[in-house]
């Protein structure tokens, strides 16, 4: 597939998470919709808040912004409990939730006791048992990875109309890209929600598998949303900025393999790294240590780092790459700057 969409984008989000006080991120969530961005994205995918929690409290002070966890995992909520949170949280923000899905990792996920021997089958069984539960049917459901037996969310005492809450598959691998796409295919998902400390080029390979999915299912690319997470640092000097980014870089490189496969690291530092790091958890001393292998050139092909300009045009990169909204998260102290920039780029679009 070759970069052929258009670089500008006319939609923008926030992701929110680990600041050091929960009400910054809070507070960010308002300047975010103040500033005119869609949507506020909250992380889940290490033992940090709670996404819910939070998402709930944004429910509450804000009016219009869409909301969504970027993203929960397939495993330790059941799918009657997601539905039922989904539920509430539809009714607490007025209908603007998004059901953000991914499939863990390891070795968070082993050491807690799940085992994700067939992710890719639980996603689309999770996947579709929820959106049925969401649709208030009464779910029967025998499958591979889980089973439901005559279940439905009990809404006698509140408002009883199905939660329009579309799902997101959050996605690295081509495989998941196109399971992905037969889900939306089949109305099950609105759309991807692609990953971060990834090039650009790296979407087009998984946007092929994205087209090749839903087009078996009868669907359209052009049908499957795609909001992208990109980590982005940005400061008047750009060595500063790409120096605020590196520990971030060189820990997912460290830890999590499908983000190292898709760097573009050498596999030798790659290994470097994760030997010097000694894997999950990392300490601040471990990371700093290891990132003496990840340069400028790595952390530049993975993170929209540099200027204010450097960071919106490596963010349209990823747009032309396939990126319908570009979700974009701080590394550097410096949230409002960069929401403003990016509120402004959409503005200029």
């Amino acid at each position: 597939m070759k970069a052929n969409f258009d670089r500008e984008f006319t939609r923008a989000g926030i992701w929110n998470w680990e600041k050091p006080h929960i009400e910054d991120e809070i507070r960010y969530a308002q300047y975010a919709e103040e500033a005119g961005l869609d949507s506020v994205w909250q992380g889940e995918s290490r033992l940090v808040r709670d996404a819910m929690t939070v998402m709930g409290a944004y429910t509450q002070v804000t009016d219009e912004i869409d909301l969504a966890p970027g993203v929960t995992n397939c495993y330790t909520r059941n799918v009657a409990v997601m539905a039922q949170t989904f539920s509430t949280l539809h009714e607490l923000s007025g209908g603007r939730m998004k059901l953000g899905i991914g499939a863990w990792w390891d070795p968070l996920a082993s050491k807690v006791g799940i085992e994700r021997e067939h992710p890719l089958r639980r996603m689309w069984e999770y996947c579709t048992v929820t959106k049925r539960l969401l649709d208030l049917e009464n779910v029967t459901y025998e499958g591979q990875t889980l089973s439901v037996d005559d279940i439905e969310l009990d809404l006698v005492r509140s408002d009883a109309q199905p939660r329009d809450v579309p799902i997101y598959v959050g996605a690295t691998g081509e495989t998941m890209h196109k399971l992905t796409g037969e889900l939306v295919g089949k109305g099950i998902a609105g759309g991807i929600f692609m990953n971060y400390l990834i090039p650009p080029e790296h979407n087009l390979k998984g946007l092929e598998k994205l087209k090749e999915g839903v087009e078996k299912q009868d669907g359209t690319l052009e049908g499957a949303d795609r909001p992208q997470l990109i980590a982005v640092a940005m400061d008047e000097d750009a060595d500063v900025a790409i120096d605020q980014a590196r520990g971030l870089a060189t820990q997912y490189i460290g830890q999590q393999p499908h983000i190292r496969k898709a760097s573009g690291i050498d596999p030798e530092l790659a290994e470097k790294v994760q030997a010097e790091m000694g894997g999950w958890p990392a300490s601040a001393e471990d990371i700093e240590r290891a990132s003496q292998y990840v340069d400028d050139d790595v952390v530049t092909n993975i993170v929209a780092a540099g200027t204010r300009d450097d960071v919106i045009d490596r963010v349209r990169d990823y747009c032309a790459a396939g990126c319908t909204e570009p979700v974009v998260y701080p590394l550097t102290d410096n949230m409002e700057a960069v929401i403003d920039a990016l509120a402004e780029a959409k503005a200029e679009a």
